[in-house]
């Protein structure tokens, strides 16, 4: 059956506040649309894959209508969710008996809910998706519905909504074939935040799945707190593909911890300083995971940055998200790494429940102390599925426009701080960060080429926004379907 996947159309807009959308935003490979379209692939079908970063939906449509998919599967996550939805309403307005279905993070956290309120889908994906969908062309294939097919919900043909049973996580990582990345077609249109690179072209990759932390703010597929790693020689086999065929020279690792299993992240870098493969690489981690050892023989192998989500810098504020962790634990982390020699981004949230407009301040004053060589504000979105989109009431209030759940768009307010407030901390620790003048001298001494450069000067004019206009991270205003006060 010819099938196609689809990441409906957006723009940086639809993410980043406008006068800043060009040094923040990132195109970086549909890894889940990827590992998708490879599974169906493998199973006999036909499949192309459309990635809406690059595309209108005008565009879209008409790839669809060249290509003639009996099947098209949309990629949604919460502020993706109204983009599938319209173009789900254009497909079926193309031809209405092509089966669609939504599959993401958001599909998998409200469920039937989504048939419901998109009478244009016939199906959802719940939970991952790389055995399920090749299962469900088979079925419709041959003329079958999706009863019995394990992570689905659909609509019968009498419009009543069916819900099977879930499907188990998938325990054996390897089973699940490399990503075929000659399915994105041209490499160079995908781009990544300026300085947040070394190399192009990059390539994502994961090699492992979930997460043992409990943070209120993060989504974790049916609850689950644990990791599933793949094996060292399947993520070995992928590295050399993508050096060695595609002709990658970096490689974001998308984990979310990297380093949570040491002795597996200590053979990987063996394994890589082995081979002598010409990449480099950057990986996310928490600071209660690494130390100076470990850090140096990533660097050793390839490593050039790492990511660690120090979210606040209250120790209070830290225990409302559950990160289970401490702020010596972070300072012991970001030292050891720059100890190490890598480059080292923190990320911050404004706008944690509880926290007070002082609080938020002395947040800023930690990231100026850890003295990364990026530090990233971000607000707080309650994403579905987690504790604190299940709780609302309990944290504050929600934005009722799912647009609006993204790491700038303000679609939580605390009861202990207003919009206005996040948004001029977020103002604050932006001009405080990247005004001091040992940071602006470190980075012009560390220009050593064009890209560099431009690296710089792209910086330099969002920076300018920030002077200029003080609204330029202004979050747009929002509705809210929870009332301002707390429960009781």
């Amino acid at each position: 059956m010819k099938s196609m996947v689809i990441l409906p159309s957006w723009k940086p807009d639809d993410i980043y506040p406008s006068r800043v959308a060009r040094s923040a935003v990132s195109y970086q490979h549909p890894l889940g649309l990827l590992y998708i379209a490879t599974c169906i692939q493998a199973a006999g079908h036909e499949v192309r894959l459309v990635d809406g970063a690059f595309w209108t939906n005008a565009e879209i449509l008409g790839r669809v209508r060249r290509f003639e998919p009996r099947f098209i599967g949309l990629s949604a996550n919460a502020s993706m969710w109204s983009k599938a939805v319209k173009t789900a309403v254009d497909i079926k307005a193309i031809n209405p008996s092509i089966h669609v279905t939504a599959a993401g993070p958001y599909p998998s956290a409200v469920e039937e809910q989504c048939l419901a309120d998109c009478p244009a889908l016939d199906s959802i994906v719940i939970g991952e998706g790389e055995e399920t969908v090749p299962e469900m062309i088979d079925k419709l294939t041959n003329g079958h519905n999706l009863e019995g097919v394990a992570g689905t919900a659909f609509r019968a043909r009498d419009g009543a909504i069916v819900k099977n049973d879930p499907r188990p996580l998938i325990e054996d990582l390897d089973a699940i074939p490399i990503p075929r990345r000659e399915l994105l077609g041209d490499f160079d249109k995908y781009e990544s935040p300026p300085g947040s690179y070394k190399r192009k072209p990059i390539a994502i990759v994961m090699t492992s799945r979930g997460c043992k932390a409990r943070c209120i703010y993060c989504f974790q597929m049916k609850g689950e707190h644990r990791i599933r790693f793949r094996s060292v020689d399947n993520v070995v086999e992928e590295v050399e593909e993508l050096i060695n065929r595609y002709g990658f020279r970096e490689i974001r690792f998308l984990d979310e911890t990297f380093t949570a299993d040491r002795e597996r992240a200590m053979e990987l870098m063996r394994r890589f300083r082995e081979l002598r493969l010409d990449f480099s690489f950057y990986v996310s981690s928490r600071v209660n995971t690494v130390d100076f050892e470990l850090l140096r023989e990533m660097k050793k192998a390839g490593c050039w940055a790492i990511l660690f989500g120090a979210e606040s810098g209250v120790q209070k504020n830290l225990n409302t998200l559950r990160k289970g962790v401490t702020l010596d634990q972070t300072r012991a982390a970001v030292a050891a790494a720059k100890k190490a020699g890598l480059k080292v981004y923190t990320p911050f949230i404004i706008g944690i429940p509880d926290e007070t407009y002082d609080e938020a301040l002395k947040t800023v004053e930690f990231a100026i102390e850890l003295n990364p060589h990026y530090a990233n504000f971000h607000t707080m979105a309650p994403f579905p599925g987690t504790e604190l989109y299940d709780n609302i009431d309990k944290y504050g209030t929600m934005s009722a426009n799912t647009d609006d759940y993204t790491f700038e768009g303000g679609a939580f307010e605390p009861y202990s701080m207003t919009r206005a407030q996040i948004e001029d901390v977020r103002t604050i620790a932006f001009r405080r960060f990247y005004s001091r003048p040992g940071f602006i001298v470190r980075r012009l001494l560390g220009v050593r080429s064009i890209y560099d450069f431009r690296t710089v000067v792209k910086g330099a004019a969002s920076f300018f926004w920030l002077w200029v206009k003080r609204d330029s991270l202004s979050m747009k205003p929002v509705e809210q379907d929870h009332k301002n006060q707390p429960a009781g």
